[in-house]
């Protein structure tokens, strides 16, 4: 009886079909996985690269502290805006056309940056770049869940997930490279242009459609015009037979509405904007110590970040050789839609600790009097342990919300995205007034309230689950 309701002209993929994006090659899902990673990496360098040129900026254009902070603030602040419109859109359009409108026009408002002539014009072209490059934060992730399955997909997002904090750690070693050399500030941005138009090219010679409904709105357009048959229709044309006013309506609403109705979104974001938000922090912490501290020049100050990639490594390296075969072994031992996504908490379980002990580590090894290596290092366990707590809870959204993880993504990029652009804005003050031994004290007692979201969410999941609107119930 079941048969007799399947409608014969709905257009869905066999099992086996080479145009679903899950059953493309390894090796053109894996190119695909590491290139969502550089395009992340692109838009998390160029939010914190002026950083490193920040004095010859405050010298051109006569600007206080606060003001110089809004060069990397109101970069991430357009975070807050792009992710409305990027992840629903994606998932009404495509992956593809998104990238391909966005990063064209994030390269040309690197170029406005570049001939800036006064402190308005170089401030607005960040805060537009900004929302253009929140596209790649938002949709890589989601491009990663098209085309892998929850088995596969910790080890790709693994990679992926180095981007929020390799990129920025790079940006201020760049920057402050080519201040120290004597090199014009423009050139930053033109360094910035030159990377974007170089991932444009890519993105528009070798980046397909992954989104699996738009993959098959392509093919139902194929078979109607093949077979002269108008009755071949794709699920998603079910849905856009709504007026397109209303259609963008609900995609621009939909990532607040999952937001504000679902607890475990909530929980995460919080703690994941917290985390963020701190590690934008470090880029006007980072001059207190080393360069008032430890009288570091700018380009010296740049290497001080390196602790925090090479921990951010160290993260991934640790996920892959301790805790993705955990999940492996779940996933033999249970069917693929049984496995709870809550086994991904393990990972944050043990990063939560660790993350918050960090802050001890800088704050009270940060006198002058103690060697720079001790604070320095104090990056080293920041970035594995951050990495380890986005992974738990990046894959925890997806595998939670599935068909919408674009939409809860971007409701998650926006409010960790607005942690990121407010707090360098209190960083300089709060650190100079506090001094930092104080003030990373601070932090580390905000960071031990966040320990238990993870061990809550473990044990409260599945019945927030079973109530929620937008997670799909396993089978």
């Amino acid at each position: 009886m079941a048969q007799e309701n399947i409608d014969p002209y709905l257009v869905q993929f066999a099992p086996d079909d080479q145009e679903n994006p899950k059953n493309w090659t390894r090796r053109r899902r894996w190119y695909l996985t590491y290139f969502a990673g550089l395009l992340g990496f692109n838009a998390t360098f160029a939010s914190s690269a002026p950083s490193g040129i920040v004095t010859e900026l405050t010298t051109r254009f006569n600007l206080s502290n606060e003001v110089a902070a809004l060069t990397i603030s109101l970069f991430v602040a357009g975070y807050c805006v792009g992710p409305l419109f990027w992840g629903p859109l994606s998932e009404q359009y495509g992956r593809r056309p998104i990238f391909l409108i966005t990063f064209p026009i994030y390269a040309c408002f690197q170029v406005g940056c570049a001939l800036s002539k006064n402190t308005a014009s170089i401030i607005i072209f960040r805060l537009l770049g900004g929302l253009f490059a929140a596209a790649p934060l938002t949709n890589s992730g989601a491009l990663i869940s098209d085309i892998w399955d929850a088995k596969t997909r910790g080890k790709a997002l693994a990679l992926f997930t180095l981007a929020p904090f390799v990129g920025p750690a790079f940006g201020p070693l760049v920057g402050g490279y080519i201040a120290q050399t004597g090199t014009p500030w423009p050139w930053l941005f033109w360094v910035l242009t030159i990377f974007a138009t170089v991932c444009f090219v890519l993105i528009y010679f070798t980046l397909p459609e992954t989104y699996a409904p738009i993959v098959l709105l392509h093919k139902a357009k194929q078979l109607r015009l093949k077979t002269g048959d108008s009755r071949y229709h794709a699920p998603l044309e079910l849905i856009q037979q709504k007026q397109l006013h209303k259609r963008l309506e609900d995609s621009l609403s939909r990532p607040f509405k999952i937001l504000i109705c679902e607890p475990m979104l909530i929980a995460v974001t919080a703690y994941m904007s917290f985390v963020y938000g701190c590690v934008y922090l470090l880029f006007e912490a980072y001059p207190v110590v080393f360069t008032g501290g430890h009288n570091f020049r700018p380009g010296v100050l740049g290497l001080t970040y390196l602790p925090l990639i090479a921990g951010s490594i160290l993260g991934v390296f640790g996920y892959l050789l301790i805790f993705h075969p955990q999940y492996e072994a779940a996933m033999d031992k249970h069917k693929a839609g049984l496995v709870s996504p809550e086994i991904r908490l393990n990972l944050a379980m043990s990063g939560a600790p660790l993350f918050a002990i960090t802050f001890f580590w800088f704050g009270w090894t940060s006198y002058p009097s103690i060697s720079y290596w001790a604070p320095m290092m104090a990056g080293t366990l920041m970035g594995l342990s951050s990495i380890w707590i986005f992974l738990a809870l990046f894959n925890y959204i997806i595998d939670v919300y599935l068909i919408a993880a674009a939409s809860a993504l971007a409701a998650n990029t926006v409010f960790r995205s607005a942690a990121g652009a407010i707090f360098p804005l209190f960083a300089t003050q709060m650190y100079t007034a506090l001094d930092p031994r104080w003030a990373s004290t601070l932090l580390g007692c905000v960071a031990c309230m966040m320990i238990p979201i993870p061990i809550v969410l473990k044990r409260y999941g599945p019945a927030l689950r079973a109530r929620s609107r937008f997670a799909p119930a396993l089978v």
